[in-house]
């Protein structure tokens, strides 16, 4: 188990756990970049393939889009360790032992990330719960699983555990 007070090879200072407030302040100011990031995939996806409609080519747009926003981050924390968010709250993602992510480690930490979302929502069409039931499900789900920091030691989500990786905060 890594020191929580461990001094990170990135940057020779103490790499101390960032609160959690902070972490998802930081995904909630991801999520706007992304709103960008997925507006100019979805046009250049939809201006190659001359598409008029938005369900032609839906489960294509869908992969293309997971396939974009998967390059954004991988590219980011395999080349500095944080994205602009990240950068802004002063973050930066580095593997377990401290040293920069590689490429493998980045996209299994981006595939596992989608946990925070894909089993409620997977729900909807499976069982054919409502759009509003759905909806509270992901808010539960989100919360619950935000909460599986507070049980473990170096307070990490479960998908940074998983994944081999940990958040730590960066010296301002």
């Amino acid at each position: 188990m890594p020191d929580p007070l461990a001094i990170s090879s990135v940057d020779a200072t103490p790499a101390l756990t960032p609160s959690i407030r902070r972490r998802l302040a930081t995904m909630l100011y991801e999520g706007v970049i992304l709103f960008g990031v997925v507006f100019l995939a979805g046009y250049l996806f939809s201006t190659l393939t001359q598409q008029r409609n938005g369900l032609t080519h839906h489960n294509l747009l869908a992969a293309w889009i997971g396939f974009v926003v998967g390059l954004y981050f991988v590219w980011f924390w395999t080349h500095s360790g944080q994205t602009l968010p990240m950068k802004t709250w002063r973050l930066r993602v580095v593997s377990a032992d401290g040293s920069p992510l590689s490429t493998t480690r980045a996209i299994a930490r981006y595939v596992l990330a989608w946990l925070w979302f894909l089993p409620p929502l997977a729900l909807h069409p499976l069982f054919g719960i409502s759009v509003p039931h759905t909806l509270v499900l992901a808010a539960v789900w989100i919360v619950l699983w935000a909460a599986t920091s507070r049980f473990d030691a170096n307070r990490q989500f479960l998908h940074d555990r998983l994944a081999g990786t940990r958040v730590v905060a960066v010296a301002g």
